[in-house]
């Protein structure tokens, strides 16, 4: 029942987000990221005249063994050729106490958001994909349940 009353909620909340263009994610068999899972994103831009912001969504456990977590991504457009790629790093617990970031939904899953690229600017109207390939060099990297992508258009300034 708990279940039932979040997931309706969640719904909620999501249908009230007026900038949110695209958002996704991958969840992953056994609480593992394989360094051979890369996991693909498929969103569709119609409006060229605005700015986007793309972020990387991440939803790990307390098992997850590391402070940080390293991010190859690539952008590419309706030709799958690669726009933008880079190597993200970014901290899922605090270095010196161990703490956690990110919100905690459940027990010890905890759920963070890291930009990956501000003021995204399509030069065409199409379908894009970001690629995300786990870089912590581990085969099995033990704790990341889930990982996707947000693209939200900016908010104009008035």
């Amino acid at each position: 029942m708990n279940r039932l009353i979040l997931a309706c909620s969640l719904l909620l909340l999501a249908g009230c987000d007026s900038n949110r263009v695209f958002e996704d994610y991958k969840e992953f068999n056994n609480r593992t990221w394989n360094i051979n899972d890369r996991v693909d994103f498929d969103f569709e831009i119609k409006d060229t005249s605005k700015k986007y912001n793309l972020y990387f969504n991440v939803r790990n456990s307390l098992e997850y063994p590391y402070a940080r977590i390293f991010v190859n991504y690539s952008l590419k457009d309706s030709a799958r050729n690669e726009l933008t790629s880079a190597l993200a790093s970014n901290y899922l617990f605090d270095q010196k106490t161990g703490q956690p970031f990110g919100r905690s939904g459940l027990g010890d899953v905890f759920d963070n958001q890291f930009l990956l690229l501000r003021s995204h600017t399509f030069a065409t109207p199409g379908v894009y994909q970001v690629s995300l390939e786990q870089f912590n060099r581990q085969d099995t990297l033990r704790g990341v349940l889930a990982v996707g992508i947000r693209v939200e258009a900016e908010e104009l300034n008035p």
